[in-house]
């Protein structure tokens, strides 16, 4: 039995008590709701949005880490990315999600996933399209008994006196009211945070877990392989980045920019737009390819059919949009195959949690982060309904965990947009997130810092507010363990690109943890799996 304690939830207008709270709708989401009551236990799902519509995954399509169990295909699998994520990751990670994903997406074709098929007759089931996926999930959630909150972003999580996760509070967008729910686990399935770049599915991607998890002692780790950028149209959102690498950039007069078509010419085409210029692309394909490619992404062409252009004839303008940790691999710590964070109760799973373990220092792009939210939160899920029967019937009282922006302080209170646009300033120029130099991130951390301070000192939003403020305080607060963590690796790895240490340093073949609020702190740990070996079957 929990019971609450004074604070924000106390006029709840609604009020549940389980044995697992699912907080986010997306796909790691979804399959840890599935799981966990599937396990018995009884299950709220808690969105920002509405589950199966919002986050990366629902407006796009998605490939999977789909690899069949042939001993073989799976170690090329495996190697194809230990060089390419600083031999970072885990191998017996990389096996677990191999299969898990593997029996995953077989359940999917099981309950009527329509995937296509090829010319041998056998299914494809190595890409999922975003809007039939997750449509496909919520109804499997529904039919698993779980009650869904639409609309209710989570504010803060709850603790009980051992410092245990004992449920969590938010708000009602629809009806302006409030909500809680007292639950023996917790499973964190809130997405990375993109802080707002405009990059599609990205709006609600705001680092919210990462935030509520830290205010209960969760820690951090990977948090500098955080500087994803995602090429996109100039006046659009779609980051479905395939298609360029049939393209050919230049500058407006038509010149060709040096190295930009070639592998890595993303940190060209940075520097060109760093720099005030506008990079223009045109896509050289053949009649074939071109069907073909209109088919497979049809989303990508939206804005260009919009404004008559041809990518195949006209030139176009592109950018580069902030995807950070939700394309990066970084997020909370996992301290066990079943997705625990350092916090009792607390499960992380998707792009909340760390992909270091099968993605390494380099981004999992759309497949291996697609085969990790399935397979993560597939654990997360039955782990927290493990934990909540361990719990189930002790009392505790549960308190807030929530600080800045829900709790009274000396002073005004937060001005959201301002805060958020400060946050941005910091994070979106790409010779402070892309290009790294310790001069940079020093006087950036310094900004962020002394605001961080500012807001200690705060009053509570009020209700209308809440929502944006966390999300502003959660972007601030992702940043800083971001620079942070890129201060400590004094080397270039992965996606993590130091100007100041160019050189890879197999002395740093460890991972960055962090934590903090007040006073943001770093520490390494161990790799698991071989350093100098091919990975064996």
């Amino acid at each position: 039995m929990v019971t609450a304690s004074t604070g924000f939830s106390a006029d709840t207008a609604v009020y549940y008590e389980v044995d697992v709270l699912v907080i986010g709708g997306g796909p790691a989401g979804t399959w840890a709701a599935i799981a966990a009551a599937g396990r018995g236990a009884k299950v709220v799902l808690a969105d920002k949005g509405f589950c199966g519509t919002s986050g990366a995954t629902a407006p796009s399509g998605t490939g999977v880490w789909y690899v069949p169990p042939d001993p073989a295909r799976r170690t090329k699998a495996m190697n194809s990315r230990w060089d390419l994520g600083g031999r970072l990751a885990d191998p017996v990670w990389m096996r677990r999600v191999l299969d898990r994903t593997y029996q995953n997406v077989n359940h999917l074709a099981e309950w009527g996933y329509p995937f296509p098929t090829g010319v041998d007759g056998e299914e494809i089931r190595t890409s999922l399209d975003g809007p039939d996926y997750m449509r496909l999930m919520r109804k499997r959630v529904k039919s698993a008994g779980v009650r869904i909150l639409d609309h209710s972003p989570a504010l803060e999580l709850l603790r009980d006196a051992s410092g245990a996760v004992a449920g969590a509070t938010g708000i009602r967008r629809q009806k302006g009211d409030t909500w809680s729910v007292r639950a023996g686990a917790v499973v964190i399935a809130t997405g990375g945070c993109a802080f707002l770049s405009k990059a599609l599915g990205c709006n609600v991607l705001t680092g919210d877990g990462h935030l509520m998890a830290a205010e209960l002692g969760a820690e951090l780790s990977g948090m500098e392989f955080s500087s994803a950028y995602a090429m996109a149209v100039d006046h659009g959102s779609v980051t479905k980045t395939r298609f360029y690498e049939w393209a050919e950039f230049t500058y407006a007069d038509g010149s060709p920019i040096p190295g930009a078509a070639s592998k890595g010419g993303r940190s060209s085409i940075a520097k060109v737009l760093g720099t005030g210029q506008a990079v223009y692309a045109r896509l050289n394909a053949d009649a074939q390819e071109q069907v073909a490619m209109r088919h497979a992404q049809p989303n990508f062409f939206l804005p260009l059919n919009r404004t008559g252009v041809d990518p195949f004839k006209d030139r176009f303008p592109i950018t580069l949009r902030l995807e950070a940790t939700v394309r990066g691999t970084g997020g909370l710590r996992l301290v066990d195959e079943g997705c625990a964070t350092t916090v009792p109760g607390l499960y992380a799973a998707g792009d909340a949690a760390t992909r270091e373990l099968v993605c390494g220092a380099f981004t999992g792009g759309g497949s291996h982060n697609a085969a990790w939210a399935m397979s993560s939160g597939f654990w997360a899920g039955s782990s927290a309904s493990d934990h909540a029967r361990q719990v189930r019937g002790r009392s505790r009282v549960a308190t807030r965990s929530g600080q800045t922006g829900l709790t009274e302080g000396r002073g005004s209170r937060i001005d959201a947009s301002s805060l958020i646009q400060s946050v941005r300033q910091e994070v979106l120029p790409y010779n402070h997130t892309y290009h790294r130099h310790a001069d940079r991130l020093n006087a950036s951390l310094d900004r962020l810092d002394t605001l961080w301070s500012d807001l200690r000192s705060t009053d509570a939003a009020d209700l209308s507010e809440a929502v944006r403020t966390r999300e502003g305080v959660a972007m601030l607060a992702t940043a800083r363990w971001m620079y942070r963590s890129a201060l400590a690796r004094t080397e270039s790895r992965g996606m993590h690109k130091r100007e100041d240490y160019p050189g890879r340093d197999e002395a740093q073949r460890h991972h960055i943890i962090a934590g903090g609020l007040d006073e943001v702190w770093t520490s390494t740990a161990n790799v698991g799996g071989p350093a100098d070996e091919v990975l064996a079957a």
